[in-house]
């Protein structure tokens, strides 16, 4: 089966390996983002995807916009492919792209559809504190994520699972499933419509996704800062605060793991104080500090602060000096 591949991030790079790798499949090229500037040296920089792609010496192709470039879309139509894989590409193809393959567009997407249609699907459910999650498969058509559904796999979400731990869960079960789905495509698979009515929508993360306000309840602080790891923000003493990683202490929030469960238990009376919101109620020694929050108790396990390296909770309290009582403030501009 002759395949084009588009994708960019890292998500999509277990796919391309997985495909390459088999030899049931002939990759002829590449189609992905134009390289971006990054890091201190702020140099232009090939994305994952491109990486992969030239250490296999493979065809790449990176318009600025696909749907436009002329000469990308008649090399893709002269490719005679056989089907198209798109993992996290970035850009939307046109019906003339879509008709190019005789097998068609085969998407991998980051939930089980239609629920989290869009571009960030892992990191809204996340936030929305869904258990579980998967990969759909979908015979691509012009609308958003809308297509006939292939196949799907379901992965169980951790408590503490963040959006990067997710999404290199499933890119890997991603992987698996789009060689099933080339495998059986057209033989044994009935693709299945959508049910618009039961679909939902991930909206473009923005600034204000990040900030931390300590009003809100614990478990939804946690959800937000593992949704979008590694950005949210609060302030200490005046200065912004990256929260990496934390840990809510309650049992309403379903089982937690043994050492949380124990911490819990020693910390049930501290969830009676009349405190403020962001304020530190207690600091467990190799653990870090516990925070009140608008409902519940949360275990900073992971912070940064302004120009330094993220470290645990247990040493920026050390290195702090933090005292019970001390107020972390909500981000406001």
């Amino acid at each position: 089966m002759k395949v084009i591949f588009f994708g960019t991030p890292q998500f999509a790079v277990p796919t391309l390996e997985r495909l390459l790798s088999n030899p049931e499949f002939e990759v002829l090229g590449v189609v992905t983002q134009p390289d971006k500037r990054r890091g201190r040296g702020n140099q232009m920089m090939p994305s994952p995807v491109k990486s992969v792609a030239l250490s296999h010496q493979l065809r790449v192709w990176q318009p600025q916009r696909i749907k436009k470039d002329e000469e990308t879309l008649t090399q893709l139509q002269e490719t005679g492919a056989d089907v198209f894989v798109v993992v996290a590409y970035g850009q939307i193809l046109s019906q003339q792209i879509l008709d190019m393959p005789s097998l068609g567009c085969i998407n991998v997407h980051g939930s089980i559809l239609p629920k989290y249609r869009g571009a960030a699907p892992i990191q809204w459910c996340l936030y929305h504190g869904e258990i579980e999650t998967g990969i759909t498969t979908m015979l691509m058509d012009a609308g958003m994520d809308t297509g006939a559904m292939l196949l799907k796999a379901s992965t169980r979400i951790g408590l503490l699972d963040n959006a990067q731990d997710l999404q290199e869960k499933l890119a890997g079960v991603g992987a698996d499933l789009l060689v099933e789905t080339l495998r059986k495509l057209n033989q044994e698979i009935e693709p299945i419509p959508q049910d618009a009515s039961e679909a939902t929508y991930t909206p473009l993360i923005k600034k204000p996704d990040y900030y931390i306000d300590w009003s809100k309840e614990a478990i939804a602080l946690h959800n937000q800062i593992r949704g979008f790891f590694p950005d949210c923000v609060a302030r200490f003493r005046g200065n912004p605060l990256k929260i990496i990683a934390t840990a809510p202490l309650s049992s309403a929030y379903g089982s937690l793991p043994p050492e949380l469960e124990a911490l819990h238990q020693e910390c049930q009376a501290l969830s009676s104080l009349s405190v403020h919101p962001g304020e530190v109620v207690n600091i467990v020694k190799g653990m870090g500090p516990i925070v009140q929050t608008g409902d519940g108790l949360l275990l900073l396990r992971e912070v940064q602060l302004s120009g330094k390296r993220a470290q645990s909770g247990w040493d920026f309290a050390n290195g702090t000096r933090l005292a019970v009582g001390e107020v972390l403030e909500s981000f406001e501009l």
